[in-house]
């Protein structure tokens, strides 16, 4: 019975592909830009306000990398709504926490304390790994994590790290694993504040929109239109999912690559300056009157 009930849910939330609208012209654009791509990449895009779509692999998995950190804010916020754990709750940070890097949150000092909001907050805004695995602890490990995304109809979409059971999917796909349809229409869902509850997706949705990363598919976007993203690397994928409010119409996509050929971490890194010029596509055919074009010389600072 719960598999059939999942498998309705699943249908209601993400209509079957013939039920979709294809922009053929944008589909075209789309097929001719990942051509001549060295790896495997993945791109769903939908028009919220027309319905119409153009997709390539969207039903593909793919490693999820730091994208995988939205679920994590999700179960952390269905905790919380739960009464589990107080939002504003103070929290301890001990060394034993610390995840390797720059981040932020593993600058602090043995029993230094900072708010649990905040760590919420450094977990999606500066994708900080630290907070992010301390969250996945505290939401009810990867198990809780999955569980959710089960209940509500994300069937490709799981968290594999530090998680029984996954042990398999974790060597091919690392942390997490998506599609890029789930990824795109799990943050339709958060703008319509229809996870956990309409505070929680409010929250969610304000910490998603001040991402520190800015310098690939935000980067393609005027800085005053507002969008609500998430980004994701590892050596062999580059991933972003993002939400643009625009002035004609909402519309949201996602890039995710696996298999690159390019390994390499620099700038124009072959995974990010596709998904840089897949948004800058998506601008520009969404909002065709626009003149906006990004500052020159801005790429200097993100070499």
């Amino acid at each position: 019975m719960r598999r059939i009930f999942s498998l309705l849910f699943f249908i209601l939330i993400f209509p079957p592909c013939h039920a979709q609208k294809t922009d053929s012209k944008l589909q075209q654009k789309l097929d001719a830009l990942l051509k001549p791509f060295h790896g495997d990449a993945g791109v769903y895009v939908r028009n919220l306000k027309t319905g119409q779509t153009a997709i390539i692999n969207a039903d593909t998995l793919f490693p999820t990398a730091s994208m995988i950190k939205v679920p994590i804010t999700i179960a952390m916020f269905d905790k919380i709504e739960k009464g589990e754990i107080p939002y504003d709750t103070i929290m301890t940070y001990k060394d034993s926490l610390l995840y390797a890097g720059d981040d932020i949150l593993g600058s602090l000092k043995e029993g230094e304390q900072i708010a649990l909001s905040k760590v919420m907050m450094l977990m999606i805004t500066t994708s900080d790994n630290t907070a992010s695995l301390w969250c996945q602890s505290l939401a009810g490990t990867g198990t809780a994590i999955n569980d959710w995304l089960a209940q509500n109809g994300f069937e490709g979409t799981r968290m594999n790290s530090r998680t029984p059971g996954r042990q398999d999917n974790w060597k091919r796909y690392g942390w997490g694993q998506t599609t890029p349809r789930e990824m795109a229409e799990l943050m339709v869902r958060i703008r319509d504040g229809k996870v956990v509850s309409a505070r929680a997706s409010e929250r969610i949705y304000r910490n998603l929109i001040r991402i520190y990363w800015d310098h690939d598919a935000l980067s393609q976007i005027p800085p005053y239109v507002q969008v609500a993203s998430k980004q994701g690397a590892v050596d062999a994928s580059r991933s972003e999912v993002a939400l643009v409010n625009a002035p004609h119409g909402d519309y949201v996509f996602c890039v995710i690559t696996k298999n690159q050929q390019d390994q390499t971490w620099a700038h124009n890194n072959e995974g990010w300056v596709l998904i840089r010029k897949v948004s800058a596509l998506l601008w520009s055919y969404f909002e065709p009157d626009s003149n906006w074009k990004p500052a020159q010389g801005l790429d200097e600072w993100y070499k």
